[in-house]
């Protein structure tokens, strides 16, 4: 019972992230919203770290952390940050529904794995559901529009990365350790980033400090990038990796919802079908197990 409590807090907490990113996009801005996001959930992890440093693996290994997290964290939520100036958060939540796809795909070219008939099934099915969101018009991905549905793919595309390059390289790291390095290695991302782009992107944020802005700050980094990761390796620790991943059926869900009551965005039909269509894709992707070659 507590697994899938946990599996349905987990739902809710990514699904609401996409609404804080929507909240924070203005004043932090994009790059400052990663900064705020990792820099927050670092700091809560932080002490868990250290109460367990005795566990630390040794040496540790920097080079995979770092690549992780600008994979994992500073570079897919930057996209997602900027993919949110011009789409809904439900819409965001949708597209990233994409992931456990270009898991696949990037895993084939890449990492070794070996699709089955079923999986390339499942990769086709989930580029129709795109199609629909689309209205069919690739030229979306091509013109003025790539800020917003091509970002979100490409932020898909990292997470599909991370994840193969995460399990090749630290698998012995331990889940404190590696979430931790995570945010820290995004945090430092996102304010680089931030200083190149806009300087003064920090003292615009505090200077539109308000309640809202704070809650969004605490939800996202706190609750969105902390304690969500704790919660996702326990998943994966409780029972497995495929029961872990099965959050991604329900994060767009709870986006659009979080959506609709808090942000009053539409719920249309294009959405909807685009979403059940990316969900089977995602369905026939997962549902076997990967091979790999020896």
């Amino acid at each position: 019972m507590r697994v899938y409590a946990a599996l349905i807090a987990l739902g809710l907490i990514w699904g609401l992230s996409f609404v804080f990113i929507s909240i924070l996009g203005e004043p932090a801005g994009v790059w400052g919203t990663v900064f705020i996001r990792c820099l927050a959930g670092a700091l809560l992890l932080l002490p868990v770290l250290w109460f367990k440093r005795k566990d630390i693996i040794k040496p540790i290994p920097w080079k995979a952390l770092a690549v992780v997290g600008v994979v994992n964290a500073g570079l897919p939520w930057g996209l997602i940050a900027l993919s949110q100036t011009q789409i809904n958060s439900s819409l965001a939540a949708v597209l990233n529904a994409f992931t456990p796809i270009f898991t696949g795909v990037l895993g084939l070219l890449f990492f070794g794995s070996i699709l089955l008939k079923q999986q390339w099934i499942g990769i086709g099915v989930g580029f129709v559901g795109i199609l629909i969101i689309m209205k069919f018009d690739l030229s979306l991905l091509f013109g003025e529009s790539f800020v917003g549905i091509g970002t979100m793919i490409l932020a898909t595309m990292c997470y599909g990365f991370s994840s193969h390059y995460a399990r090749k390289h630290l698998t012995e790291a331990g889940i404190i350790l590696v979430t931790t390095c995570t945010l820290v290695v995004g945090a430092i991302f996102g304010g680089l980033m931030m200083l190149i782009t806009n300087h003064n992107q920090l003292l615009t944020l505090a200077q539109n400090m308000d309640g809202e802005v704070v809650f969004a700050i605490i939800g996202l980094g706190f609750f969105g990038s902390g304690i969500a990761h704790l919660l996702f390796f326990y998943l994966m620790k409780e029972r497995s990796p495929e029961f872990a991943t099965s959050v991604t059926y329900l994060i767009p869900i709870s986006a659009i919802l979080w959506g609709y009551f808090l942000l009053k965005e539409p719920i249309t039909i294009q959405m909807i079908v685009g979403l059940l269509v990316i969900l089977g894709g995602v369905y026939l992707t997962t549902r076997p197990k990967l091979t790999f070659k020896k």
